[in-house]
């Protein structure tokens, strides 16, 4: 399955409890059943006012459709074409 990496805009997000933190993410559980299993959440980066979220999708349009059940924007998603990592450079 294609890996996406997808920005989302989402002021204050950093400043969230962590039963704010919890609820986001029962939202976002919540649309992926719903959508079904050609999409998987991996887990999310999250930095001052920005989520970086890494999902596995069978297609970009399983990401759009996520985002608007979810509530979440998607606002730039990027399909991952490779994985660089140190072990490659032995």
């Amino acid at each position: 399955m294609p890996k996406f990496i997808i920005e989302r805009d989402v002021p204050g997000v950093h400043q969230l409890e962590n039963r704010d933190r919890k609820a986001t993410a029962l939202q976002s559980v919540r649309a992926l059943k719903e959508i079904g299993t050609d999409i998987q959440w991996v887990h999310s980066y999250i930095s001052e006012n920005k989520t970086h979220c890494v999902y596995l999708a069978d297609n970009e349009e399983l990401i759009r459709l996520h985002a608007k059940k979810s509530g979440f924007p998607a606002n730039k998603i990027t399909e991952v074409k490779w994985i660089l990592e140190p072990v490659d450079a032995e």
